[in-house]
């Protein structure tokens, strides 16, 4: 491996994607160095969660380039394609856990798509998994229906961290939770970080979250990174739209000194 791929995680090179004749992500760049907390944060509808599912594989791109620890997916071809692809774990906007499966069952699904392990091994990876987002074996008998939100939202990291993962994919992780829970769950995903050495993708709005848990930020705006840097570089960003969302009346909180 090369110094460029042993320090990146994530590289994306002029990347285009788009729907129809509707172009969503426009010659866009980004590198995520290896162990960052990378946080995205752009308008609604303005291409965060889309940037994210092309990086995995889920939306084509149109063009341009996409490499995740070395990897290219262009690169690989045949029936072995994802042959030495990288793993990664991916949390979705609410969680998107299976209603029919219990929280150990769903942590349990990516170990039955790729792996042939015995029921017993995987409950106790499952429970292990469980353990380190602060569940409980009991809770892993509920269902989703019987979780609260911030349970839903560790049962689905549990499963995103299942089979051990280089990269955590995080879509809206704190949407829908109380203060106090969205805080525990951004502890919880430093905590995991540092322990884990894990590199970490987040897509989100929450202000909170990218003041105390993120490495970086990149600010998603006309379909290009237009700012990237810690929190004190994007708040002295000179681009309209940056301005706007970290100076608006919801920022507040941000420039707020203690008491």
């Amino acid at each position: 491996m090369d110094a460029v791929a042993d320090r990146y995680a994530i590289r994306v090179s002029d990347l285009v994607v788009g729907f129809g004749r509707r172009i969503v992500i426009d010659h866009l760049s980004l590198d995520v160095i290896r162990g960052e907390i990378l946080g995205l944060v752009g308008a609604s509808g303005g291409g965060k969660s889309v940037l994210m599912r092309t990086i995995i594989g889920l939306i084509p791109k149109m063009d341009g380039r996409i490499e995740v620890m070395g990897w290219d997916a262009d690169a690989a071809s045949g029936l072995n394609g994802r042959h030495g692809a990288p793993k990664w774990g991916i949390l979705f906007q609410q969680g998107a856990l299976f209603s029919s499966l219990t929280a150990r069952q769903n942590v349990q699904f990516p170990l039955r798509e790729s792996l042939s392990l015995s029921q017993s091994l995987m409950d106790e990876i499952a429970d292990a998994k469980l353990e380190m987002v602060g569940l409980s074996p009991e809770d892993g008998d509920k269902l989703p229906s019987e979780l609260s939100g911030g349970m839903t939202k560790r049962v689905a990291l549990a499963r995103a961290l299942a089979l051990d993962p280089a990269i955590v994919f995080l879509d809206e992780p704190t949407s829908g939770l109380d203060p106090i829970a969205a805080g525990d769950f951004d502890a919880l995903i430093k905590t995991l970080q540092k322990t884990l050495g894990l590199t970490v993708f987040m897509v989100t709005h929450d202000l909170a979250s990218l003041k105390t848990v993120c490495d970086r930020v990149a600010a998603l705006a006309d379909g290009e990174i237009v700012a990237i840097g810690s929190m004190d570089d994007l708040l002295h960003s000179e681009h309209p739209w940056v301005k706007a969302y970290f100076h608006g009346k919801r920022s507040l909180m941000l420039h707020r000194k203690p008491d």
